[in-house]
Order: structure tokens, then C-alpha cells, then sequence
């Protein structure tokens, strides 16, 4: 039997949940403290992932950029760690085995219990994040993506994606378009 440690009631350090999780059988999310449990993904949801890490990795491949999914922690704030769907990392100081802290691109696949999370807390999180310059929340339902990026002044702009939309991913260079993201999917 395997046996899972369950989730304290006594708000975590950061030290203190990364231990926990360590030991844990079930992803969590650190929030300020408190442990949120990850659900099961759809297949859906699960191919539209799948599709971003070929076309990333295939324009990350041979660079200096790495592109990461749903296993690898994103240290968002000093007590913040979530799971992103897929990020990319350029830096080469950001180099810690367990946990990123620079991306350059964050995505979130977002299902309706999910959406609101991933609309307004980490996309208010994100933006907090120094090197970021992309987030893109990808709708599993329709083809629709809310591109959210910084401009060379710093200042955020967004813009809602749908039918042939290319997007622009500065840190590898591409531009990532809805068929793409959304290859073989009715």
C-alpha cells in the first residue's frame, strides 16, 4: 500500500512544502502557505499540452532555451510555486533541479473549473515575474487563446487569439500559430 502524507492544516514554508511534496504521490499548488491538489487533466487538455511542447521544443532545440511541462515547479513569488502547463527558460542561471524562477513563457491550459484561477490570480502573479514576457491561457474548449505579453516599455497588453492567429514568442523566435496549438483536435 502507499501510504501519501496528507495535507497540513497549519499554514507551510516554503521549505516546509517542498518537503511535503517531495513525499506526496499528489501534485500541489503553494499558495501563501496553503497546499492546493492537482485534478486529472483531459485527453483534450493533454493533447493541446502535448502540441505546445513539440512546436517549443523543436524552436528551443540546440539553444539555450528549455521547454518545460506540467511536472516542473515555477517558484512564482517568494510564497507562490504552481505547476504551469508548459514555460520556457533562457537563463542560464536559472539552473536549480526542482524549481524555476525565470521563464521567459508560462502557458496554462485552462478547463472551466480552472479559468477563473488562471485569468486573474496567476495572471496577476506572472506579470510580477521579471523575466516573463509571454502568458498565453489557452482555452481546452474552443480555439481561443488570450495572449497576454509585455512590451518594451514594461507595460502589459493582451489580446484575445481565435481562427488563423499567429502568435509572437520573442525569447525563441517563433511564431506559434492556433493550428498548431490545436492540431488534431475536433
Amino acid at each position: 500500500m502507499n501510504s501519501q502524507p496528507l495535507a497540513p492544516l497549519e499554514p507551510l514554508s516554503l521549505d516546509e512544502y517542498l518537503d511535503f511534496e517531495g513525499r506526496s504521490d499528489v501534485r500541489h499548488e503553494y499558495v501563501e502557505g496553503e497546499l492546493f491538489a492537482f485534478a486529472g487533466a483531459s485527453r483534450r487538455h493533454s493533447l493541446i499540452v502535448t502540441n505546445l511542447v513539440i512546436r517549443l521544443g523543436l524552436a528551443a532545440r540546440g539553444g539555450a532555451c528549455e521547454v518545460h511541462s506540467n511536472d516542473v515547479k515555477l517558484q512564482a513569488t517568494e510564497r507562490i510555486v504552481y505547476y504551469p502547463d508548459v514555460m520556457v527558460v533562457c537563463d542560464p542561471d536559472d539552473s536549480d533541479e526542482l524549481i524555476v524562477t525565470r521563464p521567459c513563457l508560462v502557458i496554462e491550459v485552462v478547463s472551466p473549473s480552472s479559468q477563473m484561477i488562471d485569468n486573474r490570480e496567476k495572471l496577476f502573479v506572472y506579470r510580477q515575474i521579471d523575466s516573463l514576457e509571454t502568458y498565453l491561457i489557452v482555452d481546452q474548449t474552443q480555439r481561443r487563446v488570450m495572449h497576454h505579453w509585455r512590451t518594451g516599455d514594461g507595460d502589459w497588453r493582451r489580446a484575445e487569439r481565435t481562427g488563423d492567429a499567429v502568435i509572437a514568442i520573442p525569447c525563441l523566435s517563433i511564431d506559434l500559430s492556433l493550428e498548431q496549438i490545436y492540431e488534431s483536435i475536433d
